[in-house]
Protein backbone atom coordinates (compact mmCIF):
# COMPACT_ATOMS: atom_id res chain seq x y z
CA UNK A 1 0.00 0.00 0.00
CA UNK A 2 1.35 3.13 -1.22
CA UNK A 3 0.57 6.40 1.20
CA UNK A 4 2.06 10.51 0.62
CA UNK A 5 4.75 10.64 3.22
CA UNK A 6 2.24 13.55 5.33
CA UNK A 7 -0.11 10.31 5.69
CA UNK A 8 1.66 7.63 6.64
CA UNK A 9 5.16 9.28 8.02
CA UNK A 10 6.62 5.61 7.77
CA UNK A 11 10.25 4.71 7.52
CA UNK A 12 11.77 3.71 3.16
CA UNK A 13 13.45 0.71 2.47
CA UNK A 14 15.76 1.41 -0.33
CA UNK A 15 16.12 -0.18 -3.74
CA UNK A 16 18.09 0.74 -7.06
CA UNK A 17 16.63 0.27 -10.37
CA UNK A 18 18.87 1.58 -13.60
CA UNK A 19 20.84 3.12 -11.60
CA UNK A 20 18.73 5.05 -9.67
CA UNK A 21 17.46 5.33 -6.14
CA UNK A 22 13.94 4.66 -5.31
CA UNK A 23 11.69 4.55 -2.28
CA UNK A 24 9.63 1.38 -1.15
CA UNK A 25 7.27 1.91 1.23
CA UNK A 26 6.95 -0.65 4.31
CA UNK A 27 4.35 -3.44 4.28
CA UNK A 28 1.11 -2.09 4.71
CA UNK A 29 0.43 -3.37 8.18
CA UNK A 30 -3.04 -2.33 10.09
CA UNK A 31 -6.13 -3.44 12.34
CA UNK A 32 -9.49 -2.71 11.88
CA UNK A 33 -11.45 -1.07 15.13
CA UNK A 34 -14.56 -1.61 15.05
CA UNK A 35 -17.48 0.64 16.17
CA UNK A 36 -20.37 -1.33 15.16
CA UNK A 37 -22.01 -2.32 18.80
CA UNK A 38 -19.35 -0.36 20.41
CA UNK A 39 -16.58 -4.14 19.99
CA UNK A 40 -13.73 -2.20 19.67
CA UNK A 41 -14.31 1.64 20.51
CA UNK A 42 -16.22 3.31 22.20
CA UNK A 43 -15.97 0.84 24.90
CA UNK A 44 -19.55 1.66 25.78
CA UNK A 45 -22.22 4.49 24.77
CA UNK A 46 -22.37 7.88 26.92
CA UNK A 47 -18.63 7.83 27.89
CA UNK A 48 -17.21 11.43 28.27
CA UNK A 49 -15.04 13.04 25.77
CA UNK A 50 -11.96 12.67 27.42
CA UNK A 51 -12.63 9.16 28.55
CA UNK A 52 -13.48 8.01 24.52
CA UNK A 53 -10.26 10.44 23.45
CA UNK A 54 -8.13 8.26 25.95
CA UNK A 55 -9.53 5.16 24.50
CA UNK A 56 -8.43 6.36 21.03
CA UNK A 57 -4.93 6.99 22.16
CA UNK A 58 -4.53 3.79 23.64
CA UNK A 59 -5.74 2.38 20.38
CA UNK A 60 -3.28 3.87 18.73
CA UNK A 61 -0.38 3.01 21.36
CA UNK A 62 -1.28 -0.57 20.93
CA UNK A 63 -1.10 -0.07 17.29
CA UNK A 64 1.84 1.46 17.17
CA UNK A 65 3.60 -0.65 19.92
CA UNK A 66 2.62 -3.69 17.11
CA UNK A 67 4.53 -1.52 14.62
CA UNK A 68 1.63 -1.04 12.13
CA UNK A 69 1.29 2.07 10.12
CA UNK A 70 -2.07 2.01 9.39
CA UNK A 71 -6.03 1.54 11.45
CA UNK A 72 -9.05 0.98 9.31
CA UNK A 73 -11.55 3.04 11.41
CA UNK A 74 -15.21 2.61 10.97
CA UNK A 75 -16.90 5.27 10.64
CA UNK A 76 -20.05 4.52 9.07
CA UNK A 77 -21.74 1.11 11.10
CA UNK A 78 -25.31 1.99 9.85
CA UNK A 79 -26.05 4.55 7.91
CA UNK A 80 -24.55 6.82 10.41
CA UNK A 81 -21.94 8.92 11.37
CA UNK A 82 -18.45 8.53 14.25
CA UNK A 83 -17.69 12.09 12.50
CA UNK A 84 -19.39 15.67 11.71
CA UNK A 85 -21.51 14.73 8.87
CA UNK A 86 -24.59 16.93 7.34
CA UNK A 87 -25.98 14.13 5.76
CA UNK A 88 -26.62 11.70 8.41
CA UNK A 89 -27.11 11.46 12.07
CA UNK A 90 -24.38 11.07 14.78
CA UNK A 91 -23.98 7.09 15.89
CA UNK A 92 -25.87 6.27 18.78
CA UNK A 93 -22.86 4.06 19.56
CA UNK A 94 -20.84 7.54 20.46
CA UNK A 95 -23.87 8.56 22.92
CA UNK A 96 -25.97 5.75 23.37
CA UNK A 97 -28.75 8.04 21.36
CA UNK A 98 -28.65 8.05 17.38
CA UNK A 99 -28.15 11.77 16.57
CA UNK A 100 -26.47 12.51 19.98
CA UNK A 101 -23.42 15.23 19.28
CA UNK A 102 -20.69 13.98 21.20
CA UNK A 103 -19.40 17.08 21.82
CA UNK A 104 -16.05 16.51 19.46
CA UNK A 105 -15.03 14.71 16.40
CA UNK A 106 -13.47 11.52 17.26
CA UNK A 107 -12.36 10.61 13.42
CA UNK A 108 -10.08 14.19 13.62
CA UNK A 109 -9.08 13.73 16.71
CA UNK A 110 -8.29 9.89 15.68
CA UNK A 111 -6.25 11.63 12.26
CA UNK A 112 -4.64 14.06 14.75
CA UNK A 113 -3.24 11.86 16.91
CA UNK A 114 -2.29 9.03 14.69
CA UNK A 115 -0.35 11.22 12.37
CA UNK A 116 2.85 11.75 14.85
CA UNK A 117 2.67 8.32 15.75
CA UNK A 118 3.81 7.78 11.90
CA UNK A 119 -0.20 5.96 11.52
CA UNK A 120 -2.14 6.36 8.48
CA UNK A 121 -6.40 6.21 8.87
CA UNK A 122 -8.76 4.27 6.25
CA UNK A 123 -12.12 5.21 6.82
CA UNK A 124 -14.22 2.23 6.81
CA UNK A 125 -18.03 2.74 5.95
CA UNK A 126 -20.66 -0.06 5.63
CA UNK A 127 -23.00 1.30 2.95
CA UNK A 128 -25.94 -1.42 2.75
CA UNK A 129 -26.78 -1.07 6.76
CA UNK A 130 -29.53 0.90 7.60
CA UNK A 131 -29.92 -0.28 11.33
CA UNK A 132 -28.09 -2.94 12.69
CA UNK A 133 -30.83 -3.33 15.25
CA UNK A 134 -33.90 -2.55 13.81
CA UNK A 135 -35.59 -1.80 17.02
CA UNK A 136 -33.81 0.66 18.21
CA UNK A 137 -34.70 4.42 18.29
CA UNK A 138 -33.71 6.56 15.44
CA UNK A 139 -32.55 10.10 14.59
CA UNK A 140 -35.14 12.19 13.46
CA UNK A 141 -32.86 12.49 10.09
CA UNK A 142 -32.12 8.93 9.79
CA UNK A 143 -31.22 7.50 6.71
CA UNK A 144 -33.84 4.69 6.82
CA UNK A 145 -36.42 6.78 7.00
CA UNK A 146 -35.04 9.20 4.21
CA UNK A 147 -35.06 5.66 2.08
CA UNK A 148 -37.94 4.05 3.42
CA UNK A 149 -39.32 2.45 -0.06
CA UNK A 150 -35.96 1.12 -0.50
CA UNK A 151 -35.34 0.16 2.68
CA UNK A 152 -36.34 -3.77 4.30
CA UNK A 153 -35.90 -5.47 7.44
CA UNK A 154 -33.62 -8.28 7.35
CA UNK A 155 -33.19 -10.79 10.28
CA UNK A 156 -32.93 -7.91 13.30
CA UNK A 157 -31.50 -5.15 10.88
CA UNK A 158 -32.42 -3.13 8.14
CA UNK A 159 -30.97 -3.51 4.90
CA UNK A 160 -31.11 -0.88 1.71
CA UNK A 161 -31.40 -2.00 -1.41
CA UNK A 162 -28.24 -1.85 -3.60
CA UNK A 163 -30.58 -1.80 -6.94
CA UNK A 164 -31.98 1.71 -6.08
CA UNK A 165 -29.96 4.34 -7.42
CA UNK A 166 -31.43 6.77 -5.19
CA UNK A 167 -29.19 4.84 -2.46
CA UNK A 168 -25.98 4.40 -4.50
CA UNK A 169 -26.37 8.39 -4.93
CA UNK A 170 -26.39 8.73 -1.50
CA UNK A 171 -23.58 6.71 -0.77
CA UNK A 172 -21.54 8.07 -3.43
CA UNK A 173 -22.55 11.18 -1.83
CA UNK A 174 -21.62 10.22 1.48
CA UNK A 175 -17.92 9.02 0.69
CA UNK A 176 -17.35 12.64 -1.49
CA UNK A 177 -18.40 14.53 1.73
CA UNK A 178 -15.48 12.44 3.66
CA UNK A 179 -12.91 12.37 1.00
CA UNK A 180 -13.21 16.37 0.89
CA UNK A 181 -13.15 17.31 4.26
CA UNK A 182 -10.86 14.63 6.03
CA UNK A 183 -7.05 13.85 5.75
CA UNK A 184 -7.71 10.48 5.64
CA UNK A 185 -5.41 7.93 3.54
CA UNK A 186 -8.47 5.60 2.21
CA UNK A 187 -12.18 4.35 1.73
CA UNK A 188 -12.31 1.02 2.92
CA UNK A 189 -15.83 -1.32 2.51
CA UNK A 190 -16.31 -4.38 4.75
CA UNK A 191 -17.43 -7.72 3.40
CA UNK A 192 -21.77 -6.77 3.88
CA UNK A 193 -23.45 -5.81 0.23
CA UNK A 194 -26.21 -8.02 -0.22
CA UNK A 195 -27.10 -9.78 3.68
CA UNK A 196 -25.21 -12.82 4.73
CA UNK A 197 -27.67 -15.73 5.35
CA UNK A 198 -28.42 -17.39 8.77
CA UNK A 199 -27.83 -20.67 7.52
CA UNK A 200 -25.77 -20.92 3.79
CA UNK A 201 -28.69 -23.58 2.86
CA UNK A 202 -31.42 -21.30 3.40
CA UNK A 203 -30.69 -17.70 1.31
CA UNK A 204 -32.10 -14.65 2.35
CA UNK A 205 -35.14 -13.54 0.34
CA UNK A 206 -34.41 -10.44 -0.34
CA UNK A 207 -37.66 -8.03 -1.16
CA UNK A 208 -36.18 -6.11 -3.83
CA UNK A 209 -39.13 -7.76 -6.69
CA UNK A 210 -40.19 -4.30 -7.37
CA UNK A 211 -37.07 -2.67 -8.24
CA UNK A 212 -35.63 -5.34 -10.22
CA UNK A 213 -39.57 -5.11 -12.21
CA UNK A 214 -39.09 -1.17 -13.14
CA UNK A 215 -35.02 -2.45 -14.18
CA UNK A 216 -36.62 -4.59 -16.51
CA UNK A 217 -39.64 -2.53 -17.69
CA UNK A 218 -36.85 0.33 -18.21
CA UNK A 219 -35.11 -2.01 -20.67
CA UNK A 220 -32.49 -3.96 -18.68
CA UNK A 221 -32.00 -7.69 -19.79
CA UNK A 222 -29.87 -9.19 -17.02
CA UNK A 223 -31.46 -12.05 -14.74
CA UNK A 224 -31.93 -11.13 -11.16
CA UNK A 225 -28.38 -12.76 -9.84
CA UNK A 226 -26.76 -11.21 -12.17
CA UNK A 227 -28.29 -7.70 -11.94
CA UNK A 228 -27.55 -7.81 -8.13
CA UNK A 229 -23.61 -8.06 -8.92
CA UNK A 230 -23.82 -5.26 -11.36
CA UNK A 231 -25.81 -3.26 -8.76
CA UNK A 232 -22.48 -3.74 -6.71
CA UNK A 233 -19.82 -3.66 -9.47
CA UNK A 234 -21.58 -0.44 -10.14
CA UNK A 235 -21.14 1.39 -6.80
CA UNK A 236 -17.44 -0.15 -6.36
CA UNK A 237 -16.98 1.43 -10.17
CA UNK A 238 -18.13 4.87 -8.92
CA UNK A 239 -16.32 4.97 -5.39
CA UNK A 240 -13.02 4.21 -6.98
CA UNK A 241 -14.07 7.06 -9.76
CA UNK A 242 -14.89 9.84 -7.70
CA UNK A 243 -11.57 9.20 -4.98
CA UNK A 244 -9.27 9.24 -7.81
CA UNK A 245 -10.95 12.34 -9.60
CA UNK A 246 -11.01 14.03 -5.90
CA UNK A 247 -8.34 12.55 -3.94
CA UNK A 248 -5.70 10.78 -5.93
CA UNK A 249 -3.35 9.99 -3.19
CA UNK A 250 -6.30 8.14 -1.35
CA UNK A 251 -6.51 4.29 -1.37
CA UNK A 252 -10.08 2.35 -1.83
CA UNK A 253 -9.80 -0.76 -0.91
CA UNK A 254 -12.43 -3.76 0.45
CA UNK A 255 -12.73 -6.90 3.06
CA UNK A 256 -14.54 -9.27 0.77
CA UNK A 257 -15.68 -13.01 2.43
CA UNK A 258 -12.59 -15.21 1.98
CA UNK A 259 -13.54 -17.39 -0.32
CA UNK A 260 -14.91 -16.53 -3.18
CA UNK A 261 -17.55 -19.23 -3.97
CA UNK A 262 -17.28 -22.92 -3.66
CA UNK A 263 -14.71 -24.67 -5.75
CA UNK A 264 -12.52 -21.85 -6.09
CA UNK A 265 -9.93 -22.69 -5.12
CA UNK A 266 -10.80 -26.84 -5.69
CA UNK A 267 -8.51 -27.16 -2.10
CA UNK A 268 -10.67 -25.90 0.38
CA UNK A 269 -14.32 -26.29 1.16
CA UNK A 270 -16.44 -23.65 1.03
CA UNK A 271 -20.48 -23.34 1.92
CA UNK A 272 -21.02 -19.98 2.01
CA UNK A 273 -21.14 -18.68 -2.13
CA UNK A 274 -20.12 -14.67 -1.82
CA UNK A 275 -21.05 -14.37 -5.60
CA UNK A 276 -24.32 -15.89 -5.93
CA UNK A 277 -25.87 -15.30 -1.76
CA UNK A 278 -24.00 -11.91 -1.38
CA UNK A 279 -23.81 -10.83 -4.64
CA UNK A 280 -20.28 -9.51 -4.47
CA UNK A 281 -17.76 -10.02 -6.95
CA UNK A 282 -14.16 -9.50 -6.43
CA UNK A 283 -12.49 -11.19 -8.97
CA UNK A 284 -14.55 -8.58 -11.45
CA UNK A 285 -13.18 -5.77 -9.18
CA UNK A 286 -9.09 -6.80 -9.57
CA UNK A 287 -9.46 -7.51 -13.18
CA UNK A 288 -11.49 -4.14 -13.82
CA UNK A 289 -9.17 -2.58 -11.64
CA UNK A 290 -11.83 -0.36 -9.65
CA UNK A 291 -10.46 -1.58 -5.89
CA UNK A 292 -6.54 -0.31 -4.69
CA UNK A 293 -6.38 -3.37 -2.87
CA UNK A 294 -8.10 -6.06 -1.44
CA UNK A 295 -7.88 -7.78 2.11
CA UNK A 296 -10.01 -10.88 1.52
CA UNK A 297 -11.23 -12.16 5.40
CA UNK A 298 -8.95 -15.11 5.97
CA UNK A 299 -10.00 -16.24 9.24
CA UNK A 300 -8.77 -19.92 9.43
CA UNK A 301 -6.19 -21.98 10.48
CA UNK A 302 -3.76 -23.24 8.33
CA UNK A 303 -3.62 -26.79 7.28
CA UNK A 304 -7.60 -27.11 7.64
CA UNK A 305 -10.31 -27.24 5.06
CA UNK A 306 -10.14 -23.44 4.73
CA UNK A 307 -6.34 -23.20 4.47
CA UNK A 308 -5.27 -19.63 4.99
CA UNK A 309 -1.93 -20.34 2.89
CA UNK A 310 -3.94 -22.14 -0.26
CA UNK A 311 -6.72 -19.31 0.07
CA UNK A 312 -3.52 -16.56 0.25
CA UNK A 313 -1.94 -18.25 -2.78
CA UNK A 314 -4.95 -18.49 -4.61
CA UNK A 315 -5.99 -14.22 -4.24
CA UNK A 316 -2.52 -13.55 -4.87
CA UNK A 317 -1.63 -15.61 -8.21
CA UNK A 318 -1.55 -14.25 -11.84
CA UNK A 319 -5.02 -16.08 -12.68
CA UNK A 320 -7.09 -14.68 -10.16
CA UNK A 321 -5.45 -10.75 -9.94
CA UNK A 322 -3.80 -10.32 -13.38
CA UNK A 323 -3.35 -6.41 -12.65
CA UNK A 324 -1.03 -7.25 -9.10
CA UNK A 325 -2.84 -5.66 -7.17
CA UNK A 326 -2.38 -5.31 -3.47
CA UNK A 327 -3.91 -8.36 -1.78
CA UNK A 328 -3.27 -7.60 2.49
CA UNK A 329 -4.91 -10.99 3.51
CA UNK A 330 -7.28 -10.55 6.82
CA UNK A 331 -5.81 -12.14 10.04
CA UNK A 332 -8.26 -12.76 12.72
CA UNK A 333 -6.00 -12.23 15.79
CA UNK A 334 -9.20 -11.93 18.04
CA UNK A 335 -9.49 -16.23 17.39
CA UNK A 336 -6.68 -15.92 19.95
CA UNK A 337 -9.10 -16.26 22.49
CA UNK A 338 -13.16 -17.12 22.97
CA UNK A 339 -14.63 -20.80 22.22
CA UNK A 340 -11.69 -20.89 19.24
CA UNK A 341 -8.56 -20.28 21.16
CA UNK A 342 -5.90 -20.54 18.34
CA UNK A 343 -2.39 -21.31 19.73
CA UNK A 344 -0.35 -17.95 19.29
CA UNK A 345 1.95 -19.96 16.91
CA UNK A 346 -1.34 -19.86 14.47
CA UNK A 347 -1.08 -16.12 13.99
CA UNK A 348 3.36 -16.30 13.65
CA UNK A 349 2.40 -18.98 10.91
CA UNK A 350 -0.23 -16.65 8.80
CA UNK A 351 2.47 -13.49 9.40
CA UNK A 352 5.24 -15.79 7.83
CA UNK A 353 3.18 -17.17 4.83
CA UNK A 354 2.27 -13.90 4.29
CA UNK A 355 5.91 -12.49 3.70
CA UNK A 356 6.60 -15.68 1.45
CA UNK A 357 3.56 -15.97 -0.97
CA UNK A 358 4.63 -14.22 -3.64
CA UNK A 359 3.51 -10.31 -2.20
CA UNK A 360 6.05 -8.74 -4.84
CA UNK A 361 6.11 -5.30 -3.43
CA UNK A 362 2.85 -5.16 -2.02
CA UNK A 363 3.45 -7.06 1.56
CA UNK A 364 0.75 -6.31 4.31
CA UNK A 365 -1.74 -7.54 6.38
CA UNK A 366 -5.04 -6.38 8.60
CA UNK A 367 -5.97 -7.49 12.07
CA UNK A 368 -9.07 -8.72 13.04
CA UNK A 369 -9.30 -6.74 15.21
CA UNK A 370 -7.17 -3.95 17.58
CA UNK A 371 -8.73 -5.59 20.92
CA UNK A 372 -5.99 -8.30 21.02
CA UNK A 373 -3.17 -5.92 20.74
CA UNK A 374 -4.14 -3.90 23.10
CA UNK A 375 -4.47 -6.55 25.35
CA UNK A 376 -1.42 -8.57 23.90
CA UNK A 377 -3.14 -12.00 24.07
CA UNK A 378 -0.87 -14.26 24.27
CA UNK A 379 1.68 -12.14 23.55
CA UNK A 380 0.53 -11.56 19.68
CA UNK A 381 1.51 -7.79 19.89
CA UNK A 382 5.01 -8.86 20.44
CA UNK A 383 5.03 -11.48 17.53
CA UNK A 384 3.27 -8.50 14.85
CA UNK A 385 6.21 -6.12 16.17
CA UNK A 386 8.94 -8.78 15.25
Amino acid sequence: MRFLPVLLACAFLVHHVGGQTQPEPEPFRAAWVATVFNLNFPSKPGLAVETQKTELIQMLEAARRSRLNAVVFQVRPESDAVYISSLEPWSRYLTGDQGGNPAYDPLDFLIQQAKPRGIAVHAWINPYRAAATADKTRAARNTADRFRRFCYPIHTMLWLDPGALPVQDHVVAVVRDLIRRYPIAGVHLDDYFYPYPKDPQHPVAFPDDAVYRAYRESGGTLEKADWRRRNVNQLVARLHSIIRSEAPHMKFGISPFGIYTPGQPATVTGKLDQLNQLYADPLQWLRDGTVDYLAPQLYWPDKSEQSFSELLKWWRSREVNPRGIPIYPGIAVERLGGSYNWPASEIRRQLDLEKKTGPGANAGFILWNIKPLQENTKGISDIIRR
